[in-house]
Formats: C-alpha cells, structure tokens, sequence
C-alpha cells in the first residue's frame, strides 16, 4: 500500500533525526578517546594539543555545512546525507590506524564531515513540511543533539569494556571501528526508510546565495556560534573538566557531561514549538538573558585564599619567656594563639582534592604563628603574634553540575529559536541560509575548545572558559535589543517612547 504524503513526512523526519544523532556521536568522539589516551598515559599530548584535536572534526564538519546544504538543495538530501555517512564512517575506521598527534589530527578532519549531516538533514525535512510547522519540525530534527549525551555517558563504558579495565590499553582502536561500522549500519537504514525529494531548482546558485550578503544572516550566525558552538565544546570539554578540576573517573565525568548534553537536545524541539507560538524573538531574550547569569555564576573557582590576618600586639614591654603551640608569654601576661583543630583545618582548606562534605559556601578559618622568640624584649604595640586568614571555596560539584544542566536547557531552546527566524525570514532559502547559519555555529564548537586551552595556559584557571562565553553572550543580547530597539522607533516611535517614558504617555 502506497504511504501518503504525510507517513513519508513523518518517515523522514525520524529516519533523518535518528542518522543525525548516529552522525552527532560519531562527531563528538575525540572528547572522549582523547582524554581517554592522555588519561591512560598511551599519549602525552598537552592542554593546547587536546584543544586542537577536540576541536578539529568540528571545524571540518562546520566547513562543510554551507556545501552541504547547497548540494542538498541541488541534488536533494537524502544522497548528500547518505554520502556524508559513508565518507565519515571511512575516516572514522582510519582514527583506529593514527599513531600520534597528526595522525589523529587528520583523522579527525576526516570523520568530522558527519557534522555536515546537520544542514543536509535541514535542507531535506524542510521540503516536506510547510513553513508554519518548521520551527516544531526542525526542532524534533535538532533533537539529534543527543548524540553528544550518548558519545559522553556510554563511550568511557565502552573503552572501558574493550580494553577491559585498561589492561589491554592498545585495543582502544576497536572503539572508532565500532563507531564506523554504526555508521554504515545507519546509512543503509536511513536509505531504506526515506523517500526521495528536492527543493524546486528553479533558482540559481547566485539567487540562492544572495540570502548571505544579509546582515541579519550573520547575526543569526552568531546567535548559533554561541548556542551550538558553546554546546559542542562544552559537550566535550566538560570531561577534562571534571576530571581536572573535581577529580572524578573519567566514567564519572562522561555521566555529568552527558546529563548536560541530554536536556539541550530535547529543550531544541522545545525550543522550536515555543518559538511556533510566542515568537522566535521572546525566546531568544529569554534564553539569552538567563544564560548570561547562570555563566556568571559559574566563574568561582575552587581555590584557597590566604592573606595577612589580625595578629596579637604585646600591651606592656617586657622579655620573652615562652613560646609554644598554644600561647606566648612575655613577663606576666599570657597571649593565647588561635589554632583550628585538625579536623576543622582539614576540611576548610580542603587538603583532600575529592572532599565528599561538599561546602557550600566558602569558609574562612584564622591561624595564629609566633613572631618572636624566647629571650627576645618587646616593647608595647609590638606584634608578638602573627595572624594568616584562609578563605576556602569548594565550588561544590552538585551545585556546579546543576547549573550546567539550566546551561544546556538555555543552549537548546535558543538554538531551536534560531532556525525558527531562518524558516520565518528565509523561506525556500533554508538549505543555504541554514548551511551558513549552521556553519558559524559548529566553527564556535572548534573554536571554543582552541580558546579555552589557551586560557588555561595563560591563567591555570580552568573557570576562565566561563567568562569567554558570557562576553560573547553579552555580544549577542546587546546586538539583538539595538536591533529590536531600532525596528520598533522605526514603525512605531509612539510606541518606543511609551515604554521608556511611561510617565508622559
């Protein structure tokens, strides 16, 4: 029995979303095979040289995005996203036969054209839905984000088993041949499922590219460079992070970043139904907003602060006559020194990097150390005691770890947002506007990771990665409110004046 037009609508949409989450595992995969082999001690590559090999399957697969989503529009989405698969599953079988950082390094631009899947998949589904329902649809599609939580929580599992507990470290290759061969098993079920179609060819490749001299295209651009890109490199820079910073197993910190990557998937369908009914705008304002105060409250660091504290002054002169752990004596008068106990010390400052009483709060304890010695004459108002404060700040795990997930939430409905504005601004242009779109935003996946190495160099605070990404959100919503501002004086500067000058309306 021949489907209706609507079955093979619904068919695409879960056989494209479905490729797409396989090709978005596959895309993440060096966040965890290489802090997997550095962890291990197979290879000693440093901070910076982890940015770049993290960072590079995404730089290739946003590259490609742009020709991607023009071929698609061309020759129709389904061969380009079948033939995306089957290149990316060969290079990701030859990361098994790297040895060494650019070997990995060209592997990884290889299989990094699976990223490229994401505007192939665009240009596809949006010819089989009308424009109204494209925000919701495109959405479901971005669903396949998940990818990103499944590469996080089930690989360290996975290398774990195939090298069986790390005893057999070198059989860490049979992880990317399983990774190819999950590939070429999902582009044959992807072509099985699927139903041939293409946009109309009516418009050239100038008309289709003219769309890209619009400004607006690239701020749209780099709404995504944020949301997508700050959610791809967090989605693999938060191993390391736990790893380094809270100390956990790397199967551990695999689960965490996995529950950040998980709600940003599923909030992009989110995303792109609110933005269906209540504007691709107000939810951007949102996210935007709220985005940049959970990043703020991210930037505390666990650290130790000690500074000079309140020391004790000898109020009448005499000599020295004892010194020990608990008091100073000079003549008659007795100074006591002021000493945390063991149990207290150990735990405000946090002598145990895995300390599992998890402050809250930071704590401030006060040590006291003799300035003088026995024999030795002072005279009044002079300091016989010397005070140091610690401040301790834990940066509580739990604490951190939830704010990551509001992140991820945030992440995923403004991205679902965006290809909202492209479906409303762009009809009958997705595939190239959304190529581009889709291609600055996967750029910030490999430049993020870059950035954030550099700044861990420079600074050895790993926190910092959280500032970088508040200035570009801050970038983002200023741009966005100036833009709104200037559309409203311009077709209603009644109203313009109504909302800053309430009082005179």
């Amino acid at each position: 029995m021949a489907l209706t037009d609507r079955a093979k609508a619904i068919s695409v949409l879960a056989a494209s979303t479905g490729a797409f989450t396989v090709c978005f595992a596959v895309w993440m995969m060096y966040g965890v095979l290489m802090t997997y082999l550095v962890d291990r001690g197979v290879y000693a590559f440093s901070t910076t040289q982890m940015g770049w090999l993290i960072g590079v399957p995404v730089l290739s697969g946003s590259l490609l995005r742009l020709p991607a989503g023009l071929l698609a529009d061309r020759l129709g989405g389904r061969r380009i996203m079948v033939a995306i698969m089957v290149a990316a599953a060969a290079a990701t079988y030859g990361a098994s036969l790297a040895d060494g950082f650019w070997g990995f390094l060209i592997a990884g631009l290889g299989f990094g054209t699976a990223g490229a899947s994401f505007a192939a998949g665009v240009a596809y589904i949006s010819v089989w839905f009308s424009p109204e329902r494209q925000g919701s649809v495109l959405g479901v599609f971005g669903m396949g984000n998940l990818g990103a939580a499944l590469t996080a929580a089930m690989a360290p599992r996975l290398l774990d088993f195939l090298t069986r507990s790390d005893s057999l470290t070198e059989q860490w290759r049979l992880f990317p041949r399983l990774y190819a061969a999950i590939l070429l098993a999902t582009a044959l079920l992807f072509w099985i499922a699927t139903h041939p179609r293409r946009a109309s060819p009516t418009a050239s490749l100038r008309q289709r590219l003219a769309p890209l001299g619009s400004i607006r295209v690239w701020r749209f651009g780099l709404y995504y460079f944020l949301l997508f890109g700050g959610f791809v490199a967090l989605s693999q820079w938060l191993i390391p992070y736990y790893v380094n910073v809270y100390g956990l197993t790397m199967v551990t910190a695999g689960t965490l970043a996995s529950v950040f990557s998980l709600p940003s998937g599923l909030f992009r369908a989110l995303g792109g139904w609110l933005s269906d009914r209540l504007g691709a705008r107000a939810v951007m304002y949102w996210s935007l907003g709220l985005l940049v105060a959970v990043l703020v409250l991210l930037y505390p660091p666990r650290l130790e602060l000690r500074a000079p504290g309140q020391g004790v002054l000898a109020t009448r002169p005499g000599v020295v006559t004892s010194v020990s752990e608990h008091e100073v004596v000079v003549g008659d008068d007795r100074y006591p020194l002021q000493r945390s106990s063991p149990g207290e010390a150990e735990l405000r400052v946090g002598i145990h990097h895995t300390d599992e009483r998890h402050l809250l709060l930071p704590t401030v304890s006060v040590e006291h150390a003799p300035a003088i010695q026995v024999g030795d004459r002072v005279a009044t108002g002079q300091l016989l005691i010397r005070g140091t404060t610690r401040i301790y700040f834990q940066a509580n795990r739990w604490i951190f770890a939830v704010l990551v997930v509001v992140l991820g939430v945030l992440m995923g409905l403004g991205s679902g947002a965006v290809f909202k504005h492209i479906a409303d601004y762009f009809p009958g242009r997705v595939g190239a506007v959304g190529g581009l779109v889709s291609m600055l935003g996967a750029l910030g996946g490999f430049v993020y990771p870059i950035l954030f190495g550099y700044l861990l160099d420079a600074t050895g605070i790993w926190t910092t990665c959280w500032m970088l990404l508040t200035i570009v959100a801050m970038l983002c919503l200023v741009w966005m409110h100036l833009v709104i501002r200037r559309l409203v004086s311009t077709t209603s500067p009644a109203l313009l004046r109504q909302v800053e000058n309430p009082r005179e309306s």
